[in-house]
């Protein structure tokens, strides 16, 4: 069977020889040399953002020698090539159809634990560009914010490709079929300082997937049954398939005949049932390798209020009650928080289920505290039926505790999902104080 060009797309810092061995791979597995495009995009710079690589690459996918106009391709892309990607594939909607199938080596579909070390001056000595120039030991600031653990970037494209209505990705007609692999490895030698539990060494295996959901808790509405509302499931269940031995160097400079042998199987089904028959084999032959490894989750969390402006100033902490037990709080849920350097509203969970052991939880509440500072305005939201809000503190302290046992346990929504990253937005209002009667933010005088 003849097959489609495929273009292969790097990561961050680097360039399009890393992919020559999976060049190699593809031409001996019968690939026309003359098919395969390798792209290569320059992240090392300070003033270029993903969204000027993606604009980019799609000026030199019109202007690529061999490669018709609108002709359809296949994909391979590591690492930060993803975010290209896939943010290529929200600005230029109307080329959409043009892309097959994608597999993601790696990808940083959330970004990664190290994206932020990059940005500073020991980032630049290690990572930055080494050419003399202007453009000397920059790391690419602009990318790596967009790469930084629950930016917004990876927000906002979120919103776009997987909940945006339109599916992208899955079985249906019009879509793209996605398949996703990471390594079971963090690095070795000198890097195993860097390598964070849960990782390939850059990358979370939590953070890979696209079998992504978004929880709505909107405390600014007076009606219970709406306060708490989960996304459209748009998109098929795209989870990440473990590879035994590989890191995320390895996975595209050295990877296995298993796993060359999975990415040609997979740029080969063309049907829905071709899919289903592929991710059948791929669990068969992935399940002990998966079952091996500790269960995380990542949660992203964003604080808004009822006019779309961030709250920076709060507070997330999940309690819950274990069979037979007492209520008590989670505390592996927030051991690993990192907080987005450039919007505090933003954060990123990651979450060890081993050791929180969700299974043995017979209820579960979220805890939010949300501050103004100041004594003249608050945030605060509907937490019952039949009253608005405690009152805020005069400091502009807020809490509340909402309910969330009904998505324990074994239901089609689940809080808990190990290997996934979940999304939840939270939604108060912000008023001037007292909340009642005459505010200190603005009144009324009379004058004699």
């Amino acid at each position: 069977m003849a097959r489609r060009p495929i273009v292969l797309i790097h990561g961050y810092s680097g360039n399009g020889e890393s992919f020559r061995a999976w060049v190699d791979k593809l031409i001996a597995r019968g690939y026309d040399r003359q098919a395969v495009h390798v792209c290569s995009y320059e992240t090392l710079t300070n003033e270029v953002t993903i969204p000027d690589i993606a604009e980019a690459f799609d000026r030199a996918l019109r202007e690529r020698i061999g490669l018709k106009a609108d002709e359809p391709f296949d994909a391979i892309v590591h690492s930060t090539g993803m975010l290209v990607l896939r943010s290529w594939l929200t600005v230029y909607a109307t080329r959409r159809d043009r892309l097959k199938h994608l597999v993601g080596l790696a990808p940083a579909t959330f970004g990664s634990p190290l994206a932020h070390k990059g940005r500073s001056w020991l980032g630049g000595v290690f990572k930055g560009r080494k050419e003399m120039g202007p453009d000397f030991l920059e790391a690419g600031d602009l990318v790596l914010d967009a790469l930084e653990l629950g930016s917004r970037f990876t927000w906002d494209l979120a919103e776009k490709d997987l909940f945006g209505g339109v599916p992208y990705y899955g079985p249906h007609g019009d879509t793209l079929y996605v398949f996703i692999f990471c390594g079971t490895e963090g690095y070795g030698g000198i890097k195993k300082l860097i390598s964070e539990p849960g990782t390939d060494g850059t990358v979370r295996r939590a953070g890979c997937g696209l079998n992504v959901r978004k929880i709505k808790v909107d405390l600014t509405l007076s009606a219970p049954e709406q306060r708490i509302a989960f996304s459209a499931w748009s998109n098929a269940d795209i989870p990440m398939v473990p590879v035994a031995g590989l890191d995320h160097g390895s996975i595209l400079s050295k990877p296995t005949e298993g796993l060359v042998d999975m990415v040609h199987a997979a740029l080969g089904a063309e049907d829905g049932q071709a899919l289903a028959d592929w991710t059948k084999d791929a669990d068969r032959r992935t399940r002990d390798v998966l079952n091996g490894l500790t269960r995380w989750q990542q949660f992203v969390i964003r604080a808004r209020d009822e006019r779309g402006d961030p709250i920076r100033d709060y507070f997330i902490q999940l309690e819950g009650r274990r069979k037979q037990g007492r209520a008590e709080a989670l505390e592996s849920f927030d051991l690993d928080v990192h907080t987005y350097g450039g919007d505090a509203s933003l954060r990123n969970f990651h979450v060890n289920l081993d050791e929180l052991d969700p299974e043995s939880l017979q209820s579960l509440s979220l805890k939010v505290i949300a501050s103004s500072g100041s004594s003249l305005v608050a945030y605060y939201g509907y937490v019952s039926a039949d009253a608005a809000a405690a009152e805020p503190g005069n400091e502009g302290t807020w809490q509340a505790e909402l309910d969330l046992s009904g998505l324990l346990g074994e239901r089609e929504v689940k809080f808990f999902y190990p290997f996934t990253t979940t999304l939840i937005e939270l939604k108060l209002n912000r008023e001037p104080l007292p909340l009642t009667g005459p505010n200190h933010v603005c009144r009324f005088i009379e004058t004699k």
